[in-house]
């Protein structure tokens, strides 16, 4: 099969540690061309990693006719305009999470992928992982009853200078981290949020530092997180859960988001206990090679518009309720 010839517009960290090895490991994917504020920065990622090309301004990146699908890895704020910019030159577009700042900003994108006649994915890596697929089929399977009840948390620290930090680049933990933990409770629960309630810790910038979050569902469940960019000072550690309970057992996992490697969660019933164990590769090339599948043979985006806009939404009620 033929290669995807990407751009990558930006120099971002998560781009250099995390998106890039991931094309590297990719079916499919050719790292083509990679574009940068500075011309310089450009050619070290294009020395360091092989990119055939590399272009001093984002704009540069964009008019080349060869590049045919574009990951963007910058601030939040810069979503919108650079997505619209690559998606009306025609090119396919792979955007870090959140998509958007709020739900219109992501319809209006999708609209304009659709008028361009091109594909927009929301890069949640951790959703390509077999082991959220492994969960969300084991749910789904009944194994633990109806899900009536879900909570989880992510919370980390560390943060120093960092767009996440300011508000006017849409930082604060709910953008961050509450995305992740958004996500997995709607990949879990198909049904139609009817409440949300949130509180949240603020900096003097107007970021969120630790948000909390309850909400019910049309059918009945419950949900609620954590999510937070201040567990403490002076290490690197971080705060992960996952309990899902049902009306036949429950679900309990402490593996952090987006990891790989061999991970495991337990399944309790009134038969007994279950250990899984799943082996999860780099979470990254899955989600490559998954839009590289679209791109080629038509197959359809793993994170929908449809689930996009609807945790978009969700965001949007979150953030009002705690006056962001």
């Amino acid at each position: 099969m033929e290669k995807v010839k990407w751009g990558v517009l930006g120099t971002a960290n998560i781009a250099r540690w995390c998106t890039i090895p991931g094309m590297k490991k990719a079916e499919h994917c050719e790292l083509y061309a990679i574009a940068g504020r500075k011309i310089e920065k450009a050619q070290v990622y294009a020395a360091d990693f092989g990119f055939a090309k590399a272009y001093g301004s984002y704009d540069e990146l964009l008019a080349d006719e060869e590049v045919q699908a574009v990951y963007i890895p910058l601030p939040n704020d810069l979503h919108k305009p650079w997505v619209t910019k690559a998606l009306q030159t025609g090119k396919h577009v792979l955007c870090e999470k959140p998509l958007a700042l709020d739900a219109e900003e992501a319809r209006e994108m999708y609209e304009t992928a659709r008028e361009n006649g091109v594909i927009l994915m929301e890069a949640y890596a951790y959703l390509h992982s077999p082991y959220v697929e492994s969960l969300v089929n084991d749910v789904k399977s009944g194994v633990i009853g109806d899900v009536d009840f879900i909570d989880t948390a992510f919370v980390t620290q560390g943060y120093k200078e960092d767009f996440r930090l300011h508000k006017e680049h849409g930082g604060g933990a709910m953008y961050d981290l509450g995305c992740y933990c958004t996500t997995m409770i709607l990949s879990l629960i198909d049904s139609d949020v009817s409440m949300v309630k949130a509180s949240a810790e603020f900096t003097e910038l107007g970021v969120d530092m630790l948000t909390t979050a309850q909400m019910k569902f049309e059918n009945g469940a419950r949900a609620s997180f954590t999510v937070g960019m201040n567990l403490g000072v002076g290490t690197n550690s971080r705060f992960d859960r996952l309990y899902i309970h049902g009306s036949k057992g429950t679900i309990r996992s402490d593996v952090e988001y987006n990891q790989e490697g061999t991970l495991h969660y337990e399944i309790r019933t009134a038969d007994g206990r279950i250990e899984r164990e799943v082996f999860v590769p780099q979470n990254y090339s899955l989600e490559l090679e998954q839009l590289n599948r679209c791109i080629l043979e038509g197959e359809k985006p793993h994170i929908s518009e449809a689930f996009s806009v609807k945790n978009a939404v969700l965001i949007d009620r979150v953030l009002r309720g705690i006056g962001y």
